[in-house]
């Protein structure tokens, strides 16, 4: 991609200048656009079809998960990033049944923003380390699945769960190194455990794996 097309949605004016000098440093992103409503997000979205659309969680006349499921239906090649203050299953429920692939904590943007709008403009999804581990946690206590299938899952330790999440999503072994800041050899070294401990012998068994039991979110 020559160069990342953003739009930015805050209702709040310094928020929304900091998000985007954040964004703009990055060379060959642009920030294309501003919104600070979300009714005004959704029109500009359609109007300038940005690569990218950053949005508040709340703003006024539609919030942020209500103007990304209209950017999902009617600018779909738009890949959304919703900016959050709330660390709850609540809010990362409502942002993915509306469509956006990023969720990040405002606590967070400074260390994680940049990688989020990465990784969604390349069609995959991105959620703030905390957030992942609660929805992680919080499904396996959940979903109802057979003994045998509980016993693999609980044989792997947090990193290795860590991993797979990443690999099951599309990262190679190389960016999920990177997003860890550990070397590919150790991603490799658990990519062979996390196959041994659930007898797979390829990727796509474990991404199968990993979207079955909710581990990354089939989009």
């Amino acid at each position: 991609m020559d160069e990342l097309r953003i739009l930015i949605a805050d209702d709040h004016d310094l928020i929304r200048r900091g998000v985007r000098d954040l964004l703009a440093a990055r060379s060959g992103w642009q920030v294309v656009g501003e919104a600070c409503t979300g009714t005004d997000a959704v029109r500009k979205a359609v109007s300038l079809r940005p690569d990218v659309a950053v949005l508040d969680f709340s703003m006024p006349e539609l919030n942020g998960p209500a103007a990304a499921a209209q950017i999902a239906e009617q600018a779909p090649e738009t890949g959304v990033v919703v900016l959050t203050m709330h660390d709850s299953e609540q809010v990362m429920r409502e942002v993915l049944q509306a469509g956006a692939r990023g969720l990040v904590l405002k606590s967070d943007a400074d260390l994680d923003l940049l990688e989020a709008v990465e990784a969604v403009a390349k069609k995959r999804h991105f959620f703030t380390t905390r957030l992942s581990e609660m929805v992680l946690g919080g499904y396996l206590a959940r979903t109802p699945v057979k003994e045998k299938e509980k016993n693999k899952v609980a044989q792997l330790t947090e990193r290795e769960c860590e991993v797979m999440r990443l690999l099951a999503d599309g990262m190679s072994s190389k960016e999920a190194a990177r997003r860890l800041q550990i070397s590919i050899r150790t991603v490799e070294s658990h990519r062979i455990n996390i196959s041994r401990k659930l007898g797979f012998n390829s990727i796509a068994k474990l991404v199968h794996y990993a979207i079955r039991h909710g581990i990354v979110v089939h989009s």
